[in-house]
């Protein structure tokens, strides 16, 4: 398959009428002013003639509130990613705004311009979250939005942050739910940390805010992973992009940060596969359990620093773990064998979180 490659153009605060109690792109994106329509065509012819061999190539602007621009700026920030997109250099424009911040005049100007992806920054699905966190719109416009493009050719994206303040696991359930219900092509999901110099910070400096644990996140991440994906929602991304000025001291103040957040929610789905099948009483396991399991999901099996395989025997009290990996196997899958007898499970079978 051609390899995918994205070119991302930062526009922090670009557009934003609002500010959100999480929100410091500056902070996230190294990046404190915004780009000109002439640096997007550097970057884009930069980054074209470093390929040494065909790749689908898509330009996304990231940050702000694309769409809350005024139109003329819209498109002249858009216009080198079309010409580019017309002269077949590319295949694709993608972009992030608000769910209030899209029309069907706008739709339609996105749609003339060559765009082929929108994501709507939704956060929560619960008004009381959405207010709590200032976010300026309610679960009404975000239904609105989606409805409206979904009626074109546009693919849409929905950005999720569970632990905003107000949230419980009642109020994800109901976030989930109502996303699922709204089916959009694909999801992010980025638990929310508290980044210095935002409204957040301030709260959790009065203690009137205690962001999720990484355990905490890893397992309401996981939650809403498992959900989308047997839905056939992709969940194209879980936790914030590791940066250079996200590690640097002092960025992030507190909250389920980690540079590998995606593979410790990886890891704890297959923990629940591995103890979901230890936990049918299969005879013999105790004893000795070998598993088999795709190459690449290798580190996800063993888990962070090998936690799965530790906890498991340490939980179940068995004897002896055998890890054995087979290109055979599919991935997101566990071959299971035990007394004799082999026994397969994949992540749409597990249970409970």
């Amino acid at each position: 398959m051609m390899k995918h490659y994205i070119i991302p153009i930062f526009i922090p605060h670009l557009g934003c009428r609002h500010q959100c109690i999480f929100c410091n792109q500056q902070s996230i994106t190294g990046r404190p002013t915004p780009v000109t329509a002439r640096q997007v065509r550097t970057m884009i012819a930069d980054r074209l003639a470093a390929f040494k061999q065909k790749r689908q190539v898509e330009v996304a602007f990231y940050g702000g509130s694309f769409t809350a621009l005024p139109e003329a700026m819209q498109n002249e920030l858009l216009a080198p990613a079309t010409e580019a997109r017309l002269q077949g250099h590319i295949q694709g424009i993608r972009l992030s705004t608000r769910p209030d911040c899209i029309n069907e005049p706008i739709v339609n100007n996105l749609l003339e311009r060559g765009v082929t992806v929108v994501e709507l920054g939704v956060q929560s699905l619960d008004d009381t979250v959405l207010a709590a966190a200032a976010r300026g719109h309610d679960c009404k416009s975000v239904a609105q939005a989606v409805t409206l493009l979904k009626k074109t050719s546009l693919r849409c994206g929905l950005q999720f942050m569970p632990g905003l303040p107000g949230e419980d696991w009642l109020s994800l359930l109901k976030t989930v739910q109502r996303a699922l219900a709204l089916s959009p092509d694909f999801v992010r999901i980025y638990p929310a940390v508290v980044i210095q110099g935002t409204p957040l910070a301030g709260l959790y400096q009065r203690g009137a805010y205690q962001p999720l644990s990484l355990p905490q996140a890893t397992v309401r991440s996981a939650y809403m992973k498992l959900a989308f994906e047997r839905r056939g929602i992709a969940v194209i991304r879980v936790g914030l992009q590791a940066s250079a000025e996200l590690d640097r001291e002092g960025t992030v103040l507190a909250g389920p940060y980690h540079p590998a957040f995606g593979e410790l929610v990886d890891a704890h789905i297959f923990y629940l596969m591995l103890a979901g099948f230890v936990e049918q009483g299969i005879a013999g396991c105790q004893e000795h359990l070998l598993i088999r399991h795709h190459p690449q999901d290798c580190s996800k099996v063993r888990g962070h620093y090998n936690n799965n395989i530790a906890g498991l025997q340490q939980a179940y009290n068995i004897a002896k773990i055998t890890l054995q990996a087979e290109a055979l196997v599919p991935r997101a899958t566990l071959l299971f064998t035990c007394g004799g007898q082999d026994y397969l499970l994949n992540k749409n079978m597990i249970n409970s979180i």
